[in-house]
């Protein structure tokens, strides 16, 4: 990521929430603590935000706190191949007249596509994957109701009598910030239970992940591995993580790169 995309991301950060720890920009920009530490020297400098011990806060406190994690628009472009084919083969689990939930992410955004020649009933917590729906397919399309959260593209409640409760899927489709041996990991409590609400009304649960997140840690279990059907990544996986997904009894389906490819060339 160029100096530039770096700093647009951390004052971004910086506005979203009262203080950004130096390692939370890190992983937000997959950037060095050293690299970091001179970008909020320099942003400092130029009186863009605040420098504090450990991190960088708005000059202008915000008034309204936003989710923990990498804005929308940063996670697009990171493995977006691997995403395009790990949301192919999701949609090809699909059978038109179904009901599923689509939760907000950069990878279940690109279901989108495939689902284009499609005829479902999806609900989605996302305002891109409703738009782009809406726009270029037949699928009916069930809005979840609450706040717009804007770095993420997603609209989360914090009451449990949303509309969520009223919903019904046969399956699920989600992505993670990680998948580790403890389960489904999350950055952001607000995440973490408007997702277990959305969990609950599903029969079975379809987790598309990179070969990335599971390398990725979070302090926040969305729920244990046992509770995931499958799961979707990409060849880069490893034999370990592989291993792990066996021996929880969760069915791996590994998209080849091939798919994206086929796709890209077509359009």
């Amino acid at each position: 990521m160029h100096e530039s995309e770096r700093h647009r991301v951390i004052l971004s950060a910086v506005q979203d929430r009262p203080v950004v720890t130096v390692i939370e920009l890190c992983e937000m920009t997959s950037a060095s603590e050293a690299t970091i530490r001179r970008d909020i020297a320099t942003l400092h400098m130029q009186k863009r935000l605040r420098r504090v011990r450990g991190g960088a806060e708005s000059i202008s406190p915000p008034q309204f706190v936003g989710l923990a994690g990498r804005p929308f628009s940063v996670n697009e472009t990171m493995n977006a191949k691997q995403k395009q084919a790990i949301a192919r083969a999701a949609v090809e689990l699909c059978t038109d007249g179904e009901s599923i939930i689509i939760n907000g992410g950069t990878t279940t955004f690109q279901m989108v596509h495939p689902l284009a020649n499609r005829r479902l009933q999806v609900f989605t917590n996302s305002f891109p994957i409703a738009e782009h729906l809406l726009k270029h397919s037949k699928n009916t399309i069930t809005l979840s109701g609450g706040t717009i959260y804007r770095e993420q593209n997603i609209i989360l409640s914090p009451f449990d009598n949303d509309v969520t409760r009223n919903v019904y899927a046969k399956r699920m489709f989600m992505g993670a910030h990680g998948l580790a041996p403890i389960g489904l990991m999350e950055g952001d409590p607000l995440l973490v239970q408007a997702e277990q609400k959305l969990i609950g009304q599903a029969d079975e649960l379809i987790v598309l992940v990179d070969s990335s997140k599971f390398k990725n840690r979070s302090p926040l279990v969305l729920c244990p591995l046992s509770r995931i059907d499958t799961v979707i990544t990409d060849e880069g996986i490893s034999d370990k993580a592989a291993a792990m997904l066996e021996a929880a009894d969760v069915t791996l389906i590994v998209a080849p790169m091939g798919a994206a490819k086929a796709e890209e060339a077509a359009s």
